[in-house]
């Protein structure tokens, strides 16, 4: 007739799907700044001896074969050799997990030709990315840039894949089951529409067969429509986004957003000891002596450590830790120099293992403290203290403080003794030698890196959530165990191997004993990333933590790598995917919880759109083989963007259920129909079809004024009213969602609400009715108003699903039984 007709369904297809695909995008960046973060540990300028004298040159010029001069203080700039050291201590934590400053020596080291010497044995060598902290020593450089040890971290970095996580995996295979069905249904659809269709081969008006097929195409469309859950994307970007927001006031930093639901199946987390599980902070722990006020006053005056106005203790670890030590006896390094002021020292180096300094005392004479390894320092001793005496050393005296330095370091206890000599005036000769002999016997102290105090509970907590806890570290064998055993990471020390034993196994024989070991000490970067992509390989979803350079490789090698926010270096943080503010292992308990949560509520948005978009290709489908129209396309849009979308994120807000640690982690290899979830979509999609069909053939009866099911045409009212039922139906479903097994009335009874979940229902509800109340929208959609009976019938008939979940999960509850 040349009338324009216009295209409304077209429209409104076009500009709802325009709108999902705004809300769907969400774009994922992480920065790869590990190499920056390598290059700013890098010593911007070094002392370089080139020519006969010393100069300044900027680290980049350094080249192999220069000589460079190491004072306290300083960065070391690059891979060198040591030739020449006077009490040269430097602090490698960063790089390989030493938890104290290790003494440098000259003399060559090995284990044998066939052997390799773990990197935190190699005394003689100093590495880009550590720093001396004690004496001065000159060395020449033996590797540059990537060359360097810290270098092959940085390649290791660069290696290292991210893969998909489990979430992502199930998400990616369910949008190809999605497609493939999407589009065998359409075909089916189609091609069945086409063969019922007899003008179009009985020959017929060209115009009217065009019309025909366009229609047909229309009926697929909708069945795509239905069959697609357009919103889950958004839904689940969403509900990710709540749960970091939820995790950052947990002291948790989630850097890629997937990484929440990782959390939430991590089966093994790799941790590394020294300021993961440690304080990273040594302290004394121990003492034995018959004066410990004694004891503490020399071995806080025999340190380089100072005590600020504040209580704060500045120095080398160990000599800090003695420092402190002293103060919470009372005695303050402030107060005891003022009146015993330093007037000589012989300083400590490593080849006598002591160091002694001298103090004026009263009545003019003066005393020297003296401390140092024990067996060296009881050697020189002619006497000892005991019961506020002075008496002479005796065979007794010796074993029974070697018996004591014995039992503190099978106690993985770092052991110093402590000793004096008094003078009737200031020594003239103040060598080693001369000083370090008579020397009177005080006491010793056992230092240990002490775990932090909420760890072990943190731990007992994960193995209830069945999480194994595995420590790595670089400190040695007898104080991985020790802190490993108090911890209750393991029970026998054969559960903990050195890095040299992990090397001279072969990759079958260490997929083996994985499972049995729970420590591995004295290890290297490269054992680090071996040991996650060992526990990977036995499809166990691995989390590693830590806070050294050390430690970048294996955790972004790793599902989920974690690093801490406070010690950890910015290497780490660049490639961690979760940063632990409070640098707390137990806040990795409270973002595992966290992350069930999310999962749980994930699978119950995913349970609820897949069961709603069930229902409406089966009502489509069902109406297409009679004959008839139930829902179109736009309708089914609306449904699946604003009646769907809103009660699938509030169920994203749903709190986490009782019990919820004390369950196994998932496996991986699990879908997401795991666990009966395919069934119940497949049910629960049916009961809504069914109440949806039934509205329609009532609305049809108000309109008619009789049932004629196998001969029915379009009616407006019959799809009103299946439209109201349909889109409540779902809403109320929504409610059954809150547990996939338990019930929801018990649940509300027991005070446990959703009110975003309520909230949604009312959106829902008042958009529903504007729909059709409204004469554009309802025009739009081909709806008609409906009266107060037809309202009433449509949302009874929508309640019915409550009582009839509520009846499958009961039957399901005692079959479980």
């Amino acid at each position: 007739s040349g009338e324009f007709v216009f295209p409304t369904d077209t429209v409104i297809i076009l500009a709802v799907v325009i709108i999902n695909a705004v809300l769907g995008v969400f774009q994922e960046s992480k920065a790869e700044k590990a190499i920056d973060a390598l290059q700013k540990m890098s010593a911007a300028t070094s002392h370089v001896v080139r020519d006969g004298r010393l100069m300044t040159v900027p680290s980049e010029e350094l080249t192999v074969g220069d000589v460079v001069a190491l004072e306290a203080g300083d960065a070391v700039p690059a891979d060198c050799r040591i030739f020449e050291s006077a009490s040269l201590k430097l602090e490698e934590a960063a790089l390989t997990g030493e938890s104290v400053p290790v003494d440098k020596l000259i003399s060559a080291i090995g284990l044998g030709k066939d052997d390799e010497v773990p990197l935190g044995d190699r005394k003689n060598m100093a590495y880009m990315g550590s720093s001396v902290v004690y004496g001065r020593g000159r060395a020449v450089v033996t590797a540059i840039g990537m060359d360097t040890e810290m270098g092959r971290i940085a390649d290791a970095i660069t290696k290292a894949q991210d893969g998909q996580t489990p979430l992502q995996k199930k998400l990616s295979q369910l949008s190809k089951t999605l497609t493939f069905l999407v589009l065998g249904i359409c075909a089916f659809i189609f091609a069945f529409s086409l063969i019922t269709k007899r003008e179009i081969f009985t020959g017929g008006d060209p115009v009217q067969i065009f019309g025909s097929v366009i229609d047909m195409f229309m009926v697929a469309v909708s069945l795509a429509v239905a069959a697609i859950p357009e919103g889950l994307a958004a839904v689940v970007t969403v509900v990710l986004s709540i749960g970091v927001t939820n995790m950052s006031k947990r002291n948790a930093i989630i850097r890629k957003l997937t990484a929440v639901e990782t959390l939430g199946c991590a089966q093994i987390i790799c941790s590394d000891k020294t300021g993961t599980l440690t304080q990273n902070k040594m302290t004394v722990v121990e003492h034995y002596g018959d004066d410990e006020r004694l004891l503490a006053t020399a071995l806080s005056l025999c340190s380089d450590a100072e005590e600020d106005g504040d209580g704060t203790v500045t120095g080398e670890p160990t000599e800090a830790a003695l420092v402190a030590y002293a103060a919470s006896l009372g005695l303050h390094k402030t107060a005891l120099s003022a009146e015993q002021p330093r007037i000589g020292e012989a300083p400590f180096d490593s080849v006598r293992k002591m160091m002694s300094t001298v103090h004026p005392s009263e009545g003019g004479g003066a005393v020297q403290y003296t401390k140092g390894a024990p067996d060296v320092v009881l050697g020189l001793c002619t006497a000892a203290l005991s019961g506020g005496e002075i008496v002479p050393m005796t065979d007794r005296l010796r074993t029974e403080i070697a018996a004591e330095n014995k039992r503190m370091a099978e106690g993985a206890l770092r052991v110093l003794a402590a000793a004096v000599r008094r003078y009737d005036a200031l020594p003239a000769e103040q060598s080693p030698s001369a000083l370090e002999q008579d020397m009177v016997f005080v006491g010793l102290v056992g230092m240990i890196d002490p775990v932090r105090p909420e760890v072990g509970a943190a731990i007992a907590e994960c193995r209830e959530a069945g999480i194994t806890p595995v420590m790595i570290t670089g400190d040695h064998r007898d104080t991985a165990v020790a802190i490993a055993r108090e911890l209750g990471i393991l029970t026998e020390p054969s559960q903990a191997v050195t890095g040299a034993e992990l090397s001279a196994m072969s990759d079958e024989e260490f997929a083996e004993r994985v499972e049995d070991i729970r420590v591995y000490a004295r290890v290297q970067p490269e054992h680090k990333t071996r040991i996650v992509n060992a526990w990977r390989a036995k499809g166990k979803i691995t989390a590693m933590t830590g806070d050294g350079v050390n430690d970048a490789p294996s955790i972004k090698s790793a599902d989920i790598g974690i690093g801490m926010g406070i010690t950890g270096t910015d290497v780490t943080k660049n490639v961690a995917d979760m940063v632990l503010t409070d640098d707390n292992f137990a806040t990795i308990v409270g973002a595992v919880e966290e992350g069930r949560r999310i999962y749980d509520n994930i699978r119950k948005a995913i349970q609820f759109l897949l069961g709603s978009n069930l229902a409406e290709v089966l009502a489509i489908f069902t109406a297409t083989v009679l004959g008839f129209t139930v829902l179109r396309a736009p309708h089914l849009l609306f449904i699946n963007l604003v009646t769907d979308c809103f009660p699938a994120l509030a169920l994203g807000l749903e709190r986490a259920e009782s019990g919820i640690m004390r369950r196994r982690p998932r496996d991986p290899r699990d879908g997401i129909f795991s666990g009966g979830l395919g069934f119940d979509v497949l049910y629960q999609g049916a009961l809504v079809t069914a109440l949806t069909l039934l509205a329609f053939f009532i609305g049809e009866r108000f309109e008619t004024g009789y049932w004629a099911f196998m001969n029915i045409a379009d009616c407006e009212r019959g799809m009103t009213m299946a439209f109201l039922t349909m889109s409540m139906c779902e809403i109320f479903h929504s409610f059954n969602m809150r547990s996939q097994r338990g019930s929801t009335v018990m649940m509300s009874l027991r005070g446990s609400h959703n009110k975003p979940l309520f909230a949604a229902m009312l959106a829902s509800l008042v958009l529903t009715a504007a729909l059709i109340e409204i004469p554009q929208l309802a025009g739009a959609f081909g709806f008609v108003s409906l009266g107060a009976v037809e309202y009433s019938v449509s949302l009874a008939l929508a309640l019915a699903i409550l009582p009839a979940v509520e009846l499958v999960k009961a039957i399901q509850r005692r079959i479980k039984k």
